[in-house]
């Protein structure tokens, strides 16, 4: 015979019925209200491990020596536990600013690319400003056939090539690519003064002309 529940005075119920409403009524929000979030969770997760951990190599070591050598050993883990979460996430990182292509594939001339260049300057908006004055400047290295048209170039490729085209510019070439590496996948701000530096660069190549075949000037 299946058991039976009364609620109150309701008729009697039985068990499995039961559990279910019950299971049902404390699962609504008004009950969990206080309880903690899910990263509270899992830093109180994270703080028992680590309690268990120090109390294991506390009560193994035994004594004064022992609480040390469980403090030293609680150390290392933490330091390789860290290590492990920040190269998974520097990782992440790389992978997701990997370097593209510098030029897209839609028709630019290297005025469009430095009239972008200037309201994004004008804006404060200096990543956006730096990335299309670079692209001016690949853009014009092309159009004057300092470098060929290749799509897919990246702003390194365009650097090594430019500036095998370009010797007495290769370091200037390299330092602006940087800049724009380091803005646009590496996180770094940027700022007028990067900016300025990439006008001029592109100022001074617009007057450069390439050594000839041979490397005779």
């Amino acid at each position: 015979m299946t058991p039976m529940i009364r609620y109150g005075g309701g008729p009697p119920i039985a068990r499995d019925p039961a559990r279910e409403l019950a299971r049902r009524e404390l699962g609504k929000p008004i009950y969990h209200q206080d309880d903690p979030s899910f990263f509270e969770r899992i830093l109180n997760k994270i703080s028992d491990w680590l309690n268990a951990l120090y109390h294991r190599f506390t009560d193994v070591g035994g004594g004064a020596g022992g609480g040390w050598l469980g403090i030293v050993v609680l150390l290392v883990i933490l330091a390789v536990v860290v290590g492990a979460v920040w190269w998974r996430i520097g990782s992440v990182r790389r992978n997701a600013a990997a370097p593209g292509a510098l030029l897209g594939e839609a028709v630019t001339t290297a005025e469009d690319h430095r009239a972008t260049a200037e309201r994004h300057a004008a804006a404060g908006q200096w990543p956006e400003a730096i990335r299309e004055r670079l692209r001016a400047i690949a853009r014009d290295l092309e159009e004057r056939a300092i470098v060929p048209p290749r799509p897919g170039r990246t702003a390194d490729e365009l650097a090594t090539e430019a500036g095998t085209a370009l010797p007495d510019h290769a370091d200037a070439l390299a330092s602006g690519v940087r800049l724009f590496d380091d803005v646009w996948y590496g996180g770094r701000q940027g700022d007028a003064d990067g900016y300025r530096a990439l006008v001029d660069l592109d100022d001074r190549l617009r007057a450069a002309r390439p050594v000839p075949l041979g490397g005779v000037s």
